[in-house]
């Protein structure tokens, strides 16, 4: 199966299904449209890929969205050319919002668009040619496929196509528990980009809170992760007096990842705003419980009081609270790690959603 994929040539995401796709024996050409190390590639058999190599010289909004749209309309002479060499038998578009409308004007079938959470949450909101944008898109799709149920849902207000699910996993080998070494410190941690929405001020506040009410308890906090606002939360820390007990880890690669986790006595993720929870997955497959706040993602993959607790947004007391429930009852987190563990298996195991796809694909090709 040849499958022309439009997509973040740099993100993770991209990566991964490209990755896990071609070793399911599908044929991929992968279209990206700003300029990255596509390095990664390189080894993947079955994998081509082009990189149109546009880069933003001017960090003005006004200069990109006039910039950004002119280079929708540049490249997609160039996709159509890439398109009709590779002859595929799917053209499949990642986020709805660009690469999704790109896929919509090749005027390709069978086609189909991913949503991945800003295209539907943020991007409709902006105004109304954005939403008529979207349903352009979603209409001339084939087939819609969301990361959650939560975000399918929230793609039905601009489509009354059926939506397929597709999770976005962890790979269980990969993401597993490991003997944590420690001194009998309890360390709180956190892997996400430091930027407002993703709630890590409120995190550092929770953490005061907990310290406060502990004061003879050898507490930590590690932020890993990088991102726009990471000076001002590092000020933050040292305002509420926790900074020498707050580590920023700085960015950190994916196959190191379980390692983060299996360093936490317990993961902490207060998103405002969170459409498929991969971290709070990435954390439960290491058998690590979890305290989130009550996001749509969140909601779906974490059972509240089974695998952690999840708490109202933007309350940092109750986020401490749960934090304590863990402190004073340690056997909790082995307990809570041990439910996460077994549901990421039953739901989240990478492998099994790659195969999703691929089932997906033939689906769609069987419609044709």
């Amino acid at each position: 199966m040849k499958v022309f994929i439009l997509s973040d040539i740099h993100s993770t995401h991209t990566k991964r299904w490209v990755k896990s796709l071609s070793e399911k024996g599908c044929e991929i050409f992968l279209f990206g449209l700003l300029d990255c190390d596509a390095s990664f590639y390189a080894d993947l058999k079955n994998v081509t890929v082009f990189n149109y190599g546009f880069t933003f010289h001017k960090n003005s909004r006004i200069y990109r969205w006039v910039f950004g749209k002119m280079l929708y309309f540049k490249s997609l002479k160039k996709i159509k050319e890439k398109i009709k060499e590779f002859r595929p038998d799917i053209v499949h578009a990642h986020y709805a919002s660009s690469y999704g409308l790109l896929g919509a004007l090749t005027k390709f079938h069978p086609y189909i668009v991913s949503v991945w959470g800003s295209d539907v949450y943020s991007y409709p909101q902006s105004g109304s040619i954005y939403r008529r944008l979207l349903e352009y898109t979603f209409k001339k799709a084939d087939l819609i496929l969301s990361t959650s149920h939560c975000m399918a849902q929230e793609t039905s207000k601009y489509t009354d196509k059926e939506i397929g699910i597709t999770p976005f996993g962890v790979d269980t080998e990969l993401f597993k528990p490991s003997q944590k070494e420690g001194d009998g410190t309890f360390v709180i941690g956190n892997v996400k980009t430091l930027s407002a929405n993703y709630g890590i001020d409120l995190l550092i506040r929770a953490f005061a809170i907990v310290c406060a009410n502990n004061p003879e308890k050898p507490l930590k906090l590690r932020i890993v992760g990088d991102g726009p606002d990471k000076t001002k939360l590092q000020e933050l820390s040292r305002s509420l007096g926790v900074d020498d007990r707050t580590k920023f880890v700085g960015f950190v690669d994916n196959h190191r990842l379980p390692e983060i986790y299996n360093s936490f006595d317990v993961s902490v993720s207060l998103s405002y705003k969170e459409s498929f929870g991969v971290v709070a997955v990435e954390a439960m497959a290491c058998g690590c419980p979890v305290v989130t706040s009550d996001a749509d993602g969140f909601r779906e993959v974490v059972e509240d009081g089974i695998t952690g607790f999840i708490v109202p947004k933007g309350n940092p007391e109750a986020a401490a609270g749960a934090i304590q429930r863990f402190i004073d009852n340690p056997q909790l987190c082995h307990t809570m790690g041990a439910a996460g563990r077994e549901r990421v298996l039953q739901l989240y195991k990478w492998d099994s959603n790659v195969q999703t796809m691929v089932d997906y694909y033939h689906s769609v090709l069987n419609c044709k």
